[in-house]
């Protein structure tokens, strides 16, 4: 796998590079969406607490099949439906997905989806490496399953 082609010329730091890549919220909550189990265009539009607007998906999902985050395959019944699902590049944001909610819970006053406790008591239990292994290899067992990958 080819490292994603960064055109700017100066030096510049890490953080912002990944921020001009990743940098909107849109893009990492349809990877977390996808460490979820949703894969299609509906579920991420209908499915999600978060609301996002159809347009922006499109986007979105275009963004991240050209930084080869992510890919999809189409439904054998139905051509017309894409079945997203995350590549190798794409199951490695799970450690970013898991800082990030890491410094929200202990940061951030806030009343917790189910989700969010479910994961809160898993990490209390693990270790960092521990959760982020297990959620990366909960998710490949199924892209293997699902989708042959």
């Amino acid at each position: 796998m080819q490292k994603i082609k960064y055109d700017k010329k100066e030096s510049i730091c890490a953080c912002k590079v990944s921020l001009d890549i990743l940098g909107d919220k849109w893009s990492l909550i349809i990877v977390r969406d996808i460490f979820r189990e949703k894969s299609t265009f509906s579920e991420f539009l209908y499915e999600s607490d978060e609301g996002i607007s159809s347009n922006i998906l499109v986007d979105r999902l275009k963004k991240l099949i050209s930084l080869e985050i992510i890919d999809f395959i189409r439904e054998p019944e139905d051509k017309k439906i894409k079945r997203y699902y995350l590549t190798d590049r794409g199951i490695d944001l799970y450690g970013v997905i898991y800082e990030l909610q890491l410094w929200t819970i202990n940061n951030v006053d806030f009343k917790y989806s189910p989700n969010t406790s479910k994961w809160k008591n898993f990490s209390s239990l693990n270790s960092k490496e521990q959760v982020i292994s297990h959620y990366q290899n909960t998710y490949r067992k199924l892209r293997l399953k699902r989708f042959n990958h």
